[in-house]
């Protein structure tokens, strides 16, 4: 732990403190106060991310992994301890589980090639569901077309939850080689509950790779304790940088599994004739890694790890809580979804008006939230809808903007009459 991870682990859940540490919340919109409720989609940074991209690239920058040079061997320590640090937070067994990628959406893709094409055999099927994000949809149905591979729905309650008994009876006939779900649907704030899709899918022989990018935010992760057999995410939703995604892999899977792509840094030896691979999680890296990236998002899961995710999640409960009773009195506007388990991410609607006008007149008091599909048409088309808007909270979200939001949906309630 730095010492800026220690400055913050030494402090209690201080929100105030929280919000000091990213400077972007200070900015006035339309000279408005920011009220940024569309972390879901990507959150700010902390100022202590921005450093650590800083520093490097002022002290320290080369390429990684090939150099035998100060630079280049100080700059893979400081790349290589994103791995160890996501391994940590996940709680895997191995550091050489963690195979750094570009996005959580790349992780998806790397899975259906590799596994997919690699594994599973032509007449097996995948299983994903309806609340899905796009990422964990279309790679399947590539696969599906590009290897005769069979892509079943399971379905989710008019509530917004999934439907576990239809879960199993597309599981019943052994044919389905691997369930991709959603820990946390980007939607509906629904969490699922994976220890049961884990236990019921290795029952029935398939594999399971669960999409962690909403959930890891706001909850701890144990792959071990789940069980899991990959498990993805995405940096930039967890106060980290774009263009990095984590993908966890059971050790014994990834010897199965050939190369997603070829090139350099993926290799043992290469010759016109012949080329071989370096070992896992290597062999799934190929080219320049996202090497500013990383060593930002270490930076990102040191910062989480200080505020600690039993803080996190009674802040973003409590979030929550408030802002489905506040939403909930609005006369006219409908929550998408009443799940047991959910987090903070809360989709509605407003009756006579489209969401994209919900959200520009939000705009311009300085409000920001997503309105559309949000990558997950399927989901908005289930449920009778063309459309949501969505607020999505953060760690440095407070009460007072729940009520700021909540009074000038009121105020556009009335404007649409």
């Amino acid at each position: 732990m730095n010492a800026m991870s220690k400055s913050v682990a030494s402090r209690t859940f201080d929100i105030e403190a929280i919000r000091a540490d990213f400077p972007i919340l200070a900015e006035k919109i339309r000279g408005k106060d920011l009220v940024f409720l569309d972390s879901g989609a990507s959150a700010q940074k902390p100022v202590v991310v921005m450093e650590a991209m800083l520093h490097a690239m002022q002290h320290q920058y080369a390429n990684v992994h090939r150099g035998l040079h100060w630079m280049s061997e100080r700059t893979t320590e400081a790349y290589e301890a994103a791995r160890d640090a996501a391994a940590r937070l996940m709680n895997a067994s191995d550091r050489r589980e963690i195979v750094i990628t570009h996005s959580s959406t790349e992780a998806f893709n790397l899975v259906a090639h590799s596994f997919g094409r690699g594994v599973l055999k032509p007449g097996q099927a995948v299983v994903v569901s309806q609340m899905e994000h796009h990422a964990n949809i279309v790679p399947w149905q590539m696969l599906r077309d590009a290897h005769g591979i069979e892509l079943r729905v399971a379905p989710i309650t008019d509530a917004g939850e999934l439907d576990m008994d239809g879960l199993e009876t597309l599981l019943a006939d052994g044919k389905v080689g691997l369930v991709s779900i959603t820990h946390m649907s980007n939607v509906l704030g629904t969490y699922t509950p994976v220890e049961r899709i884990v236990k019921l899918a290795h029952a029935y022989g398939a594999k399971v790779m669960l999409d962690g990018s909403q959930a890891i935010v706001h909850r701890r992760v144990d792959v071990q304790a789940l069980d899991v057999d990959f498990y993805a995410w995405t940096g930039h939703k967890l106060y980290g940088p774009t263009g990095i995604g984590i993908l966890y892999t059971k050790r014994e899977l990834q010897e199965a599994m050939p190369p997603f792509m070829g090139g350099g840094d993926m290799i043992s030896s290469v010759s016109f004739e012949h080329s071989s691979w370096a070992e896992a999680p290597h062999k799934f890296e190929a080219g320049t890694p996202p090497i500013l990236e990383g060593i930002g998002l270490r930076a990102a899961i040191e910062y989480v790890e200080a505020i600690g995710y039993d803080a996190i999640a009674a802040h973003e409960s409590q979030l929550t809580e408030h802002a489905l009773a506040r939403l909930s009195d609005i006369e006219g506007l409908t929550i998408v979804g009443r799940a047991q388990d959910r987090g903070g991410v809360i989709s509605f609607t407003m009756d006579g008006a489209h969401a994209h006008d919900v959200a520009t007149l939000l705009d311009r008091q300085g409000i920001a939230v997503r309105a559309g599909f949000h990558c997950a048409e399927p989901l908005i088309r289930r449920l009778g809808l063309d459309s949501t808007s969505r607020a999505s909270f953060g760690v440095y979200t407070t009460m007072g903007e729940i009520d700021v939001l909540a009074d000038t949906l009121e105020r556009v309630r009335g404007f649409f009459g």
